[in-house]
């Protein structure tokens, strides 16, 4: 999807975020089987359970035992939205080949952890995808004594990857396309693929270009590394939630716009006050003050005002992730 593109439909979204509201809303309690909502039960619960990975800077990580990164920081602005408390998520790592399952067996309530929307993702394996949230392209990291420059230099060679992801079927296609004969290594976790890449069982080492310059970064000598000037795919990225259940859903997709469109109001804890006193009537429905955004969706009428309130950290590290993830330096 090109950015324009991209950006249209954020925008559409949040248009409808500020709308007036209308009958309609508040009566998808239910799932589409007719069982109780993953909302009422989180609601119930006093606690959301957030599958990440937990091992990609900038995306989500544990340092010292404190979860950090984009992705940790959708689970953050959801719980804000729903318990005035960002702090109120447990996290739980998950690699590519659990993700799904423990989506589908109820183990978290959604996933953010730097999930590709795909066609088949949103129909067959019964995913439902919020607003994208990163935009980023699959690349390829060799080391620079190498002298590999593109992938044609990966002739007969091995490339490490994650099981179970689009960036395996990614390889495969490209090198297909290209003709090249090389061999993918896949292992069941990113840890074990970046490890195997380190120890010299691959000559490349394949995922989004966001994750092989974090991931970059964490290797014994992050200088040796280059990442190759080439993009075989498109990956929207963002989180995601179980495809019968549109109340869960709509809360999740909708918190997802709240952060985008309070970047477009410039709207930050400083200045809150101010947006409830304003005389914009959008201001004053998105943060509670009129309307009834969020009681139509049984959420608290201020639920984008709380998300919206941890923009200013997501802000500052999705202008950090957009910076690496599309660099094609072979230097930091």
């Amino acid at each position: 999807m090109k950015k324009r593109s991209l950006m249209l439909a954020a925008s559409l979204g949040v248009l409808a975020l500020t709308g007036c509201g209308g009958p309609g809303g508040g009566d998808g309690e239910e799932t589409a089987g007719g069982g109780t909502s993953r909302l009422d039960t989180v609601k119930a619960r006093g606690q959301l359970i957030c599958g990440v990975d937990g091992g990609i800077p900038g995306f989500s990580f544990v340092d010292n035992g404190e979860y950090s990164g984009l992705d940790v920081d959708t689970c953050k602005a959801v719980a804000a939205a729903l318990f005035d408390d960002p702090n109120a998520v447990e996290y739980r790592n998950l690699d590519s080949t659990e993700r799904f399952e423990a989506l589908k067996g109820g183990e978290v309530d959604m996933l953010a952890r730097n999930t590709t929307w795909t066609i088949s993702r949103d129909t067959s394996v019964g995913m439902e995808f919020a607003p994208t949230t990163f935009y980023d392209g699959q690349g390829m990291l060799v080391r620079e004594a190498s002298g590999i420059t593109d992938l044609q230099g990966l002739e007969g060679r091995s490339v490490c990857v994650e099981a179970g992801t689009t960036t395996e079927l990614n390889l495969t296609d490209q090198f297909r396309q290209l003709g090249i004969k090389a061999t993918p290594q896949t292992f069941q976790s990113a840890d074990a693929a970046y490890a195997a890449y380190e120890a010299g069982s691959c000559e490349g080492m394949t995922s989004d270009k966001s994750q092989l310059v974090a991931r970059r970064s964490t290797l014994s000598n992050p200088d040796e590394h280059v990442l190759l000037d080439v993009t075989m795919s498109k990956e929207p990225l963002g989180p995601l939630t179980i495809n019968n259940d549109s109340a869960w859903f709509d809360t999740v997709k909708w918190v997802t716009y709240a952060l985008i469109q309070a970047e477009e109001f410039g709207l930050t804890a400083a200045n809150v006050e101010e947006a409830i006193n304003s005389d914009n009537p959008d201001i004053k429905r998105f943060v509670g003050a009129e309307g009834t955004l969020g009681s139509e969706m049984e959420l608290p009428n201020d639920f984008a005002l709380r998300a919206a309130l941890l923009r200013e950290s997501t802000e500052e590290r999705s202008v950090l992730l957009r910076a690496i993830a599309f660099s094609h330096q072979s230097k930091p």
